[in-house]
């Protein structure tokens, strides 16, 4: 057992040696939590957009100043004549124009209707689908202002009301998807790196044939990384709750052994990864091109899976960052406990016994 501890310290002493190691295990997670937190949003403030009134009355102006006093849109320019338009979204400043018919105000008083045309610049479809929405959402509370105290038969008024994100913060998707890239790509990343190091160096069969069991070798090389990656999972719910603000409402305690459980769901395919890698490189581009497209694409962190492709959706049940992803968004964000998602944990342990075994049968054929 003294061996087994002696042969751990060695590990941590090598780790906190390599500069480059600390800087992948600690600096990465923080400037990626604090990218995706800040910069990446699909949230839209101060949009310049600009307007075309064709109509100039008292009733447009009024609209135009309830836009321009919205946090979310910035009046960038004034277009005169609708030829204007293409150069306008040519310069690629504007994102939308808001065109006022002829004689709105008149066509509002005298038929009850109006036009008001929503051009907005295709080219970013996400982006362009927000504006509209947030366009529509002013002007229909313009709208209601304005029919106050008059009878309208059978109005239907939807009242929609975001459960879980009322605020829809862009945070509350993010996080949870970075802390599993994050943890996914550092555990096994490292761990693949870490042993196929030894065996580039010809080192690993001197530590195999040493005192030290074989099976306690593999353990004191992983053992490091699994603590250094429950410190990363820390690091970034306590980055997401200080910082980004974002709630966590279900129990902490669950939240880490769950957290636990897919860093070593990560560093057993780390292992595995090693088990197939001769050199370093050839590990960090398995680890890297292999890990992170899968995580990112196919994972449901960005893109919503019931939208893919049906064989896509049966792939994406391979990937183990699916299932963690669903697990943190129902303890973070609904609050759940195991009792709502032992079937994800269950599928978790299998992957990480499948993981195990698959990487001891093989290191069994290389190593002997």
């Amino acid at each position: 057992m003294k061996r087994f501890i002696g042969f751990v310290t060695k590990e941590f002493y090598h780790i906190f040696r390599d500069r480059r190691s600390l800087f992948i295990l600690f600096g990465m997670p923080i400037v990626q939590i604090l990218l995706f937190g800040f910069a990446i949003t699909n949230e839209i403030n101060n949009v310049d957009i600009a307007i075309l009134d064709n109509s100039k009355d008292a009733t447009t102006q009024e609209i135009i100043n309830k836009i321009s006093a919205s946090k979310y849109f910035n009046i960038k320019q004034i277009i005169q004549q609708e030829n204007e338009l293409e150069s306008v979204f040519r310069k690629g400043k504007v994102k939308a124009v808001l065109n006022f018919e002829n004689d709105f105000s008149k066509n509002l008083i005298k038929e009850n209707q109006a036009t008001i045309q929503i051009i907005t610049d295709a080219t970013d479809p996400n982006t362009a689908n927000t504006i509209s929405n947030f366009v529509n959402s002013i002007l229909q509370k313009y709208q209601q202002d304005q029919n106050k105290g008059i009878e309208i038969k059978y109005i239907i008024i939807p009242e929609p009301r975001m459960a879980y994100n009322p605020e829809l913060k862009s945070v509350y998707m993010f996080v949870p998807g970075v802390m599993t890239i994050i943890l996914m790509l550092v555990s096994a990343m490292m761990t693949s790196i870490s042993i196929t190091r030894e065996k580039e160096l010809g080192t690993m069969e001197i530590l195999l044939v040493s005192p030290i069991k074989p099976f306690q070798v593999i353990v004191g090389k992983v053992f490091p990384y699994i603590f250094l990656s429950i410190i990363n999972a820390a690091v970034i719910v306590l980055l997401s709750i200080f910082i980004f603000k974002m709630p966590v409402q279900g129990s902490l305690f669950l939240l880490g052994l769950e957290s636990i459980l897919f860093i070593i769901s990560a560093l057993a395919l780390g292992i595995l990864i090693s088990t197939i890698s001769k050199t370093q490189q050839t590990a960090m581009m398995i680890s890297l091109m292999g890990l992170m497209l899968p995580v990112i694409l196919l994972s449901g962190f960005i893109f919503p899976i019931s939208s893919m492709p049906l064989p896509l959706q049966i792939i994406s049940n391979t990937i183990p960052a699916k299932w963690f992803i669903i697990i943190l968004k129902g303890i973070m964000l609904k609050g759940v406990g195991l009792a709502f998602i032992w079937k994800e944990t269950l599928i978790l342990i299998g992957m990480t016994v499948f993981f195990i075994g698959l990487s001891v049968k093989m290191y069994k054929i290389r190593l002997e």
